[in-house]
């Protein structure tokens, strides 16, 4: 059984480690066809790293990303594509924006309405996939790409003036107005800038979305019913249940996305406000395998790429470098979680084998004796 898990382990190892090392040869592979250096890039993204202000801007970035990946691997965990977070993230960003300048409450009642109306409004909007699919069969994947589309034209409505939206005063950008002091989330004060408050949150999240998929009763029928619907059905667990209760839970954990940089940063949603989050999530949840710690690494990873490259045109690269990477790593993914999988099909099976030869041999002597 021990050699079993250290086997599984590495198998499991595997698959991100070609992947990330397929990307980095590629990508060095398309520097030299341009005529660029393929080593100095990386050497520059590294030194950018040891500035403190570059590793802060990494840290929050990853928590962001870290809640996107955990939204997209909980659908993952039930065989369903929730490609909408993005969506999810930033019309719940935005509601709550609205909600929380609206209002002024005592400091933790105004931070918890915010974040509770950002996980209504993302768990709603995950919703309708999830009743799209369960009542009529939709598919998730094409319902949240339309409900992305749908969310783009919805918020850049409701931002507008004559809505909830407010224009500053000499400023062509759209916001929702400044929430109240009260509202912000304090962070924690280091070396080179704040972590933010709702980062450490997280991070935290993480533990407890191991725990409850991997130690309650709830987490096991999720996986039940991602592993085979007819299955868990018949052993009692309401599939269709299941999966409108993971999307609802996707989508309210999409909608925590934002409240890093709301409550940490920028107190209010505006045109500026980031975009595709969602879409990063599905790669870091591909690359850390829907696992938390898995998924920290990869956040970390393509958060290192992004803010370790803003620089590299200050010495003639361009920082879209860091964006073919990461192109690269989700094709580099897919393939070589495919290759470790057939590889540890035919370890298997190879051990089988061994197993049942030396068994049958062990028979032998048993009947000669």
């Amino acid at each position: 059984m021990k050699k079993f898990d250290k086997d599984r382990l590495l198998l499991g190892l595997a698959g991100p480690a070609l992947a990330l090392v397929v990307a980095f040869l590629l990508t060095s592979v398309v520097l030299l066809l341009s005529g660029r250096d393929p080593v100095e890039p990386y050497t520059l993204m590294f030194e950018n790293a040891e500035f403190t202000d570059v590793q802060v801007l990494i840290l929050n970035q990853t928590g962001t990303y870290y809640l996107a990946a955990l939204a997209v691997a909980i659908g993952f965990r039930m065989n369903l594509f929730n490609i909408g977070v993005d969506g999810q993230y930033r019309l719940a960003a935005m509601l709550a924006a609205v909600v929380g300048a609206s209002i002024e409450l005592p400091g933790p009642l105004h931070i918890l309405l915010i974040v509770l109306v950002a996980m209504l409004v993302g768990a709603l909007w995950s919703g309708i996939a999830g009743f799209l699919k369960t009542t009529r069969g939709v598919s998730e994947v094409v319902s949240t790409i339309m409900l992305n589309s749908i969310a783009t034209s919805l918020i850049a409505w409701l931002i507008l003036p004559a809505n909830l939206g407010v224009q500053p005063a000499g400023s062509n950008d759209l916001t929702t107005g400044e929430i109240a002091e009260s509202g912000w989330m304090p962070g924690l004060d280091v070396e080179g800038g704040s972590i933010y408050g709702f980062t450490l949150i997280a991070f935290a999240l993480g533990v407890v979305y191991w725990f409850v998929l991997n130690r309650t009763r709830f987490g096991f029928d999720l996986r039940a019913t991602g592993e085979s619907e007819s299955a868990a059905q018949a052993s009692g667990v309401d599939a269709k249940r299941m999966v409108l209760t993971a999307m609802l839970i996707s989508g309210a954990v999409a909608g925590l996305s934002g409240m890093p940089l709301l409550l940490g940063q920028t107190h209010t949603y505006s045109l500026s406000f980031p975009v595709g989050v969602g879409f990063t999530g599905i790669t870091i949840a591909l690359l850390g395998r829907n696992n938390p710690v898995g998924i920290f690494f990869a956040a970390l990873l393509i958060s290192f790429l992004e803010k370790t490259s803003a620089s590299l045109d200050q010495y003639g690269y361009e920082k879209e470098i860091a964006t073919i990477m990461q192109g690269l790593i989700v094709i580099s993914v897919v393939v070589s979680y495919e290759l470790v999988r057939q590889y540890g099909l035919r370890r298997q099976q190879q051990k089988v084998g061994e197993e049942l030869a030396a068994q049958a041999r062990k028979n032998k002597e048993e009947v000669a004796a």
